[in-house]
């Protein structure tokens, strides 16, 4: 594709693939350079402000995402993808009301759009209504719903059913699209364990170390989702010397470029690194993230399964803090259930989320035994029963003086890219357990756990 538009310059539809295919490859900076050719050269060019927009979403940089899916839904206001993308621009920044008229603007042009569905019942503030869930019912039996759109909308009926109070409904469709998901994309839970096993292995001894200061400016924020990371950033974030990155994926995209240029997958080759080699990648994600430290001297990354990868946190960048957000488990295992989450076909029958809650569990306290100085458990209960107290030693832990803004932390204007971006512009609640108002009806989840049956 460089050779083609060496070929033709001037040429928005090269641009547009060369950005397409460097995006693929993570090349994100170099993707976005192209897809901003393409739309300089063409400015109707719908696909690559859409493109654009798409890759800087995924980059974490909201504020020029929503510029270029806003020049998409106004070049054409048809475009489904683009206006749902915008409701999650808008979602993240605060503004439900306005997300949720873009979610029913798709809906009204095709009643069976599944992210639509989803991204207005998982608005929080907004709940579905009887008309809603049956508007959802009457869409589900449409011939043109894809398997996607039936998976999306059956998270969202399990919302609405649960919002009007129809627990065992509720459960009953969450039962049915997790049954779908998992037709379409299996898991292999023993297969799972036995690669967080030979991670442990690889790193059962701390690496040779690289520089001793070396990422001082990354705070890690690990976690299963629904844990409590989001609240946990949202509270660095609003510290004057933390930026909050979100859910970035450079770490897991170093690994890969290693793993591609050792031609061995992680972690086979941990044992052939040098100090040197330690090095050189964290200074790679450095370069990587150099976005996110602009405008303050810390930021946070946040992306919940980097728990896999602390043993390589603290070889590559032995300066970071790392946070463990852990909640009680049940908690845990339903919210995911609950939610429609990317990349999580370990949720999709309870004993394949158990075992991976397990994984997480000895993973971590595994971690902690061996990094005690330099990773961190953050629970999420205690958080809620002793919060300032907590966040004192939160900050303390990250080399942060206390300033009283982060108890305010609700009240902070960043924009959040995760299932909780709602709840993290409250001030904390105590009554957050969800378990309890399904009563018996979680007893298979709580026995995949090995828990006592509900007693009410």
């Amino acid at each position: 594709m460089r050779r083609a538009v060496a070929l033709r310059p001037d040429d928005a539809l090269y641009h547009n693939t060369l950005g397409a295919v460097l995006g693929e490859n993570t090349e994100m900076d170099a993707a976005i350079a192209s897809l901003r050719r393409a739309c300089d050269l063409q400015p109707d060019f719908v696909s690559a402000w859409y493109n654009q927009g798409v890759l800087l979403m995924r980059c974490a940089r909201p504020e020029e995402s929503v510029v270029a899916l806003r020049k998409a839904v106004a070049l054409a206001p048809d475009h489904a993808h683009a206006r749902v993308m915008l409701g999650e621009m808008l979602r993240a920044s605060g503004q439900t009301e306005e997300a949720a008229a873009e979610y029913r603007r798709v809906l009204a042009q095709k009643p069976d759009a599944g992210t639509a569905w989803w991204g207005l019942a998982d608005l929080k503030t907004n709940k579905l209504s009887d008309a809603d869930v049956g508007h959802i019912r009457q869409a589900m039996q449409r011939p043109t719903a894809s398997d996607d759109d039936l998976i999306a909308m059956g998270f969202a009926l399990a919302k609405g059913l649960d919002d009007l109070g129809s627990y065992a409904d509720s459960l009953a469709a969450l039962a049915q699209t997790h049954a779908r998901a998992h037709r379409r994309w299996p898991w292999n839970a023993a297969q799972s364990s036995a690669w967080i096993d030979t991670i442990l292995q690889a790193f059962s001894v701390p690496p040779a170390a690289t520089p001793e200061t070396l990422g001082h400016e990354v705070i890690f924020v690990t976690s299963l989702p629904r844990s409590g990371s989001t609240l946990t950033e949202q509270i660095l974030a609003s510290h004057s010397q933390v930026e909050g990155g979100g859910e970035l994926i450079d770490l897991p995209q170093v690994l890969g470029e290693e793993s591609a240029r050792r031609q061995q997958k992680f972690p086979h080759w941990v044992g052939a690194m040098t100090p040197q080699d330690w090095e050189r990648l964290g200074r790679r994600y450095l370069e990587r993230t150099a976005h996110w430290q602009q405008h303050r001297p810390r930021f946070t990354d946040k992306l919940p399964n980097n728990w896999q990868y602390i043993g390589a946190m603290r070889a590559m960048l032995p300066g970071a803090r790392i946070v463990v957000c852990r909640r009680d488990p049940l908690e845990t295992c339903f919210g995911i259930y609950r939610q429609f989450l990317a990349n999580a076909e370990y949720a999709h029958e309870f004993s394949d989320l158990a075992a991976y809650w397990r994984d997480f569990d000895r993973a971590t306290r595994h971690w902690l035994r061996l990094h005690p100085q330099r990773v961190h458990e953050n629970v999420y209960e205690d958080l809620i029963a002793d919060t300032e107290n907590q966040i004192r030693e939160l900050l303390a832990f990250c080399d942060l003086p206390f300033e009283a803004g982060c108890l305010d932390f609700h009240k902070s204007e960043r924009r959040v890219f995760s299932p909780s971006a709602t709840q993290v512009r409250e001030p904390l609640r105590r009554d957050t357990a969800r378990s309890a108002r399904y009563g018996a009806l979680l007893d298979p989840l709580r026995a995949a756990l090995a828990l006592p049956a509900f007693s009410g």
